[in-house]
C-alpha cells in the first residue's frame, strides 16, 4: 500500500503508471452498460424465439387436452398433441395413446417438406387445426380402421360439420381420399 498525506490509498496495478505504459491491458468495463451492448439484445431475441417455438405449442396442446374432451364411440378421448395439420395424438380410456390420421383432407408436410413454401403452409395448417379445435363447442370422432403407418383413421366432426370441409374451405387443406398425393410446391 502506498501512503499519501497520512491517508491510506489502495494500491492498484495502474497506480503511478503513465497511461502509455498500459500497453497490454484491455480497457476496463464499466458496470451497467449492458443495455447498450447489442449482444444483450441478440441473446434476448434468441431466448424469446426458443420459448415461442417450444413452450407456446406445448402450452397450447396441453390446454387443449385439458378443456376439450372428444366424443368417441367408446368413451371420451382427449387430443393431447397436434402433430401436423392432419395428424393428432389422442388419449382414449380404452385404447390408451393413439396416433390418429384425420380423414377427408390432406395438408402440407411439416416433417418432410419439399420446399420452403410447403413448410410455411404446414405450420399455418397446424395452427389452424389447433384454433378450430380450440373454438369448437363439440368435437366428435368416428374411428374407421388404421392406415399403413398403424395410425387410427378417424373422421372428425366439429359442431356437427366435418372438419375436412372447414379445413378445405379455409384453404389449409385439399380433398384427399387416398392414393397419390399432389405436391404443395408451386
Amino acid at each position: 500500500m502506498a501512503r499519501r498525506n497520512n491517508n491510506v490509498v489502495r494500491y492498484s496495478r495502474d497506480y503511478r503508471r503513465q497511461p502509455k505504459w498500459n500497453m497490454g491491458l484491455p480497457p476496463r468495463r464499466r458496470r451497467g452498460v449492458r443495455l447498450a451492448d447489442p449482444r444483450f439484445y441478440l441473446r434476448a431475441v434468441i431466448v424469446v424465439g426458443a420459448l415461442g417455438l417450444v413452450v407456446l405449442p406445448g402450452v397450447a396442446d396441453a390446454t387443449l387436452s385439458v378443456i376439450r374432451p372428444l366424443s368417441a364411440e367408446n368413451g371420451s378421448c382427449r387430443i393431447y398433441q397436434v402433430v401436423d395439420g392432419d395428424t393428432v395424438r389422442m388419449w382414449c380410456p380404452v385404447r390408451g395413446n393413439v396416433s390418429a390420421r384425420l380423414k377427408g383432407f390432406d395438408t402440407p408436410e411439416l416433417f418432410s417438406p419439399q420446399c420452403a413454401s410447403e413448410l410455411a403452409a404446414a405450420v399455418t395448417a397446424k395452427w389452424a387445426l389447433r384454433l378450430i379445435l380450440w373454438q369448437a363447442d363439440e368435437v366428435r370422432i368416428v374411428r374407421e380402421g388404421t392406415d399403413r403407418y398403424d395410425r387410427a383413421l378417424v373422421t372428425v366432426f366439429i359442431d356437427g360439420a366435418p372438419l375436412a370441409r372447414r379445413m378445405i374451405a379455409d384453404g389449409h387443406a385439399r380433398p384427399y381420399g387416398g392414393g397419390v398425393r399432389q405436391t404443395w410446391c408451386a
